[in-house]
């Protein structure tokens, strides 16, 4: 592998030394991966899959019986009332901003209790101005930052003793930002508090990059509606596009005419052919999510190894796909997001560059090599370019080929010092 790939005596060494170090928690991934591969078996047993499902529907998308099964069994993954699986999601942002359209009216009140959310909804809610955003419909909003890398309890209880909020909105991943994603446990905990101060309160969660990485899922331990993306762990590496919406069906239901038109809702919206792809992506999915886990695990010890700031440490508890690696140099930033690019299957010839890219406030570099464009689940590197120069890492459909891009991004770091 050291000479088909071409990489230094001093990486392949590095990578040796850390295989024992990672072999036991190679071995706790191994068995979440069991527990939700089982757990998406049952659904594809429970309700019947067959191949009339991979069946497609065009215009309206009428009596879609294959998208109705998609949505069954998300619904019985997730342990929810109801699903929307659609490929007219564009994005994860885009399925979340439907849902906040869907749930929120004039004078109601949204409060995010994970601080500012993710840059690309920020125009979607307001904070930065736009004439179609949330705020623009006289819909309030407000944040609580965290605290020390959990919730705020203390000022959400007091806050929601003196407010009354509608939707409140969990962000579990990180987005681009330096502090820890949130775990089940986490999540379980702030719902219970919510639920007991301010039961009419609807709690959203933002599941991107956070499906199979744990046995639970949010709507489990007491979350009303749980959003993501199908380019992201739920694909696959398979499904071409798409977002799902899991959850009360009441609330479902809302999400569904806001897509669509009121009256019609969830009965329309072609399936197009996705059908066979969101279920191939499912039933990959766990195993997929597990390969992911594997390569962040591995590039975090190496990096660690280096005296790199990495989070989580590789033998931290994973709560998502994701891995911040802090360089504190431009340079850095921008080299290991060519390392990445360069052991990808798709334009590995291509250099990435940092560009200015809608929803952004900063130029950002983007490494992402994949089959499906902008697919989060396949290895990719991405990052801001400010201060102190973070770069987010995803991804690797399979181990064997995500450390192969891991080990030429980092050989890249060691030959250029």
């Amino acid at each position: 592998m050291k000479e088909l790939i071409g990489i230094s005596d001093k990486t392949y060494e590095i990578y040796l030394n850390v295989l024992p170090k990672i072999a036991k928690v190679f071995k706790e991934v191994d068995d979440i991966c069991e527990y939700n591969n089982a757990k998406m078996m049952k659904a594809f047993f429970d309700n019947h899959i067959n191949e009339s499902h991979f069946n497609m529907t065009t215009g309206y998308g009428y009596n879609d019986l294959g998208r109705d099964a998609v949505e069954k069994v998300f619904a019985q993954v997730f342990k929810a009332e109801a699903a929307l699986v659609r490929t007219q999601f564009v994005s994860g942002s885009h399925t979340l901003a439907k849902t906040f359209f869907a749930l929120l009216r004039p004078n109601d009140l949204l409060l995010s209790i994970t601080g500012t959310p993710y840059d690309t909804l920020h125009e979607v809610i307001g904070i930065k101005p736009n004439s179609s955003s949330l705020v623009s419909f006289k819909i309030k909003y407000d944040e609580i930052a965290l605290l020390n890398d959990d919730f705020d309890y203390d000022k959400i209880a007091q806050y929601l003793e003196n407010n009354k909020v509608k939707v409140i909105e969990i962000q579990r991943s990180k987005g681009y930002s330096n502090r820890k994603s949130i775990s089940i446990s986490k999540v379980k905990k702030v719902c219970e508090l919510i639920k007991k101060i301010s039961p009419q309160t609807i709690i959203m969660v933002d599941n991107c990059y956070c499906e199979f990485v744990s046995k639970l899922e949010p709507i489990e331990v007491g979350a009303d509606i749980v959003v993501g993306s199908l380019i992201k762990n739920l694909g696959g590496g398979i499904a071409p596009n798409g977002g799902y919406v899991v959850g009360r069906k009441d609330l479902v239901t809302l999400v569904g005419e806001s897509l669509t038109l009121p009256g019609e809702g969830m009965d329309v919206g072609p399936s197009l052919g996705a059908n066979k792809m969101f279920l191939q992506g499912l039933f990959l999915a766990p195993t997929v999510v597990s390969n992911a886990l594997k390569v962040s695990i591995l590039a975090s010890a190496m990096l660690n190894e280096l005296g790199f700031e990495v989070s989580p440490l590789f033998d931290e508890e994973k709560v998502d796909i994701v891995l911040n690696i802090c360089f504190g140099s431009k340079d850095a930033l921008i080299n290991y997001c060519k390392g990445i690019q360069s052991g990808s299957p798709i334009d590995s010839y291509v250099s990435p560059v940092p560009v200015s890219t809608p929803g952004y406030a900063d130029e950002v570099i983007m490494a992402a090599g994949s089959f499906v464009q902008g697919s989060s689940i396949e290895l990719s590197c991405d990052g801001p370019i400010r201060e102190p120069y973070i770069a987010y890492q995803q991804g690797g459909l399979t181990y064997d080929t995500g450390k192969i891009g891991v080990l030429k991004a980092i050989d890249g770091l060691l030959k250029d010092d």
